[in-house]
């Protein structure tokens, strides 16, 4: 490994992406992070988007750059979602995460990410940046063409893409490829569980509805026993290295699902720069 292949590969784990929980202790775990990191705050039924906001607000405060995300399942109408916008630019906040949300039921007229962006480009309330989810394997409760042409629509109001959690190397690879060849050319960051409790991931995996990911791993002699016991994102970490070394490929680094074990997932980027370092140049 060059030197400076390795200065790429340490460039990618400082500037990886956190997304936490907005939940009890999540202010106190971030101050582990870098100062200029930027940290992701998810938005669920159960807390609301004013808890996603409140929290992005206060690690904006302690110096992070936050980026709250924005559940179009949760927002009533466009007189609602101008609010919200509004909320946003008085917190000082200048990028969202757009998502559909695990609301089972919409609360008003937007029942996809793609709805929502759609609303905020007409209403002319885009903020500096947005992203938006794409998925390399089929989606449990989506079908794979639609998710397809969502994200590719989706693709014109956003400015990057954060793929959903996948266990296999090989199919993030493929995936990467298959957006390209579409013609969509947004920075992509490969989103990775970080060091997270495995029974903990793994309870996720499957709610999250990553049943191809889970059978890819199960085919994998002692894979499952690595996820039940100590994982790590390393495997993907170093299958994926050369593609993000790549420019064919467009990506653009890490972004790490922390599921607010924050100091654990820090101490790890922290282990693998350190590793990178003695790597033999």
């Amino acid at each position: 490994m060059t030197t400076n292949t390795q200065q790429q590969l340490q460039r990618y784990l400082s500037q990886a992406r956190f997304e936490v929980l907005p939940l009890s202790g999540v202010l106190d775990q971030a101050d582990t992070l870098p100062r200029d990191a930027t940290v992701t705050v998810t938005s669920s039924p159960s807390k609301g988007t004013e808890a996603t906001l409140d929290t992005a607000a206060q690690l904006r405060s302690k110096g992070f750059h936050a980026v709250p995300h924005l559940s179009a399942r949760l927002v009533t109408d466009r007189s609602h979602l101008a609010e919200l916008y509004s909320r946003i630019d008085e917190l000082g906040l200048s990028e969202v995460f757009v998502i559909a949300g695990d609301s089972p039921t919409p609360a008003g007229e937007f029942t996809d990410a793609l709805s929502l962006l759609r609303a905020t480009d007409e209403l002319g309330l885009r903020p500096p940046r947005v992203g938006v989810t794409g998925y390399p394997e089929p989606h449990a409760f989506i079908s794979d063409q639609t998710t397809i042409q969502a994200l590719d629509e989706k693709s014109r109001y956003a400015d990057y893409i954060v793929s959903q959690i996948c266990y296999d190397p090989n199919t993030i690879v493929s995936w990467v490829k298959a957006v390209r060849e579409r013609g969509v050319t947004l920075p992509i960051h490969i989103g990775a569980p970080g060091s997270v409790d495995p029974k903990k991931l793994l309870r996720i995996s499957l709610k999250i509805g990553l049943g191809p990911s889970m059978r890819f791993l199960r085919k994998q002699q002692g894979v499952v026993t690595r996820l039940l016991t100590r994982y790590t994102p390393e495997t993907i970490f170093d299958e994926l290295s050369p593609y993000l070394l790549d420019p064919d490929y467009g990506i653009a680094g890490w972004h790490l699902f922390t599921f607010n074990e924050i100091t654990k997932t820090r101490k790890w980027v922290d282990e693998m720069a350190a590793r990178l370092q003695e790597v033999p140049a």
